[in-house]
């Protein structure tokens, strides 16, 4: 018999209401939302466990518990509970990351155990679109990664992580995983590029998918051609890939002081509807 209030690690034949918490907020949750449909609840598929806190015997809150502690539609009762869970456990992930107000509140709770963190981002706008802008034409020459490309893709990908976490994503494991992972999303046909004469001018990738929302990441640009309009073209190319064959709906999220980044998004029809915070280890 659950208590008033439970927090507890959902297992299985929990799905059904687990991902009616997460489809309640399809944008904000697309990233969880995806590894779930794809795994359920087995924590050796899921790559982490979900916790859930229940009131009144049932699920209103989640808390993903993996690489990443993400708060999912979490209450500040449920951010307690889960913070407490979480200090017993131990850190493990490398990141906390999730809607804005409950990660830092997470994060005030969790601090004087698990700080410092290498870099707290605590406002990063979440941005929406359902359609291609209408003065902006996509660029002709951005189009999907062939799986023989990888060797091409890699090095960008690696800058592009480098440059935005802090870290090499090589380090630790030599690579294996992230490789692994740009591999996945070259198969499933969800990265794009533009390539001249073998280098990377510009690219991006559609990671998390469902079939509400998808989530655009990866946004990149080689260092020397910055400033020439490139990633307005060619988000307006990845975005039409991805309304067309992927969701009715994209969305990415950038950092607050990315103020270039930020304007290109709003110049392909991107607008802010929330914000994220990202807290990095």
């Amino acid at each position: 018999m659950l208590t008033q209030t439970t927090t507890r690690v959902l297992e299985p034949g929990d799905l059904g209401a687990a991902l009616a918490v997460l489809e309640s907020d399809p944008v904000t949750n697309a990233f969880v939302t995806a590894r779930v449909r794809v795994a359920g609840l087995d924590p050796w598929r899921l790559g982490g466990e979900m916790w859930g806190w229940y009131t009144e015997g049932r699920l209103r809150s989640l808390c993903y518990s993996g690489a990443n502690l993400v708060p999912i539609c979490a209450t500040p009762e449920a951010v307690r509970a889960f913070a407490d869970r979480a200090r017993r456990a131990g850190r493990r992930c490398s990141s906390i990351v999730g809607p804005a107000e409950p990660t830092a509140q997470l994060w005030r709770l969790l601090e004087p155990t698990w700080g410092p963190a290498r870099d707290v981002r605590s406002h990063q706008p979440l941005m929406v679109t359902d359609r291609l802008p209408d003065a902006i034409e996509p660029d002709p020459y951005v189009r999907r990664i062939r799986k023989d490309e990888m060797d091409v893709i890699m090095p960008a990908c690696v800058a592009m992580f480098t440059e935005e976490v802090g870290v090499s994503p090589m380090s630790g494991d030599g690579g294996l995983l992230y490789q692994a992972r740009v591999a996945e999303l070259v198969g499933a046909g969800r990265s794009f590029a533009r390539i001249e004469n073998g280098r990377v001018l510009f690219k991006a990738e559609i990671g998390a998918a469902t079939d509400r929302v998808c989530q655009i990441q990866g946004v990149w640009v080689d260092p020397d051609r910055r400033g020439r309009g490139l990633a307005i073209g060619g988000m307006a190319a990845v975005l039409r890939y991805a309304l067309a064959d992927v969701a009715p709906v994209a969305s990415l999220y950038v950092n607050d002081y990315n103020a270039p980044a930020r304007a290109t998004y709003r110049r392909v029809g991107f607008q802010e509807v929330g914000a994220f915070m990202s807290v990095l280890f």
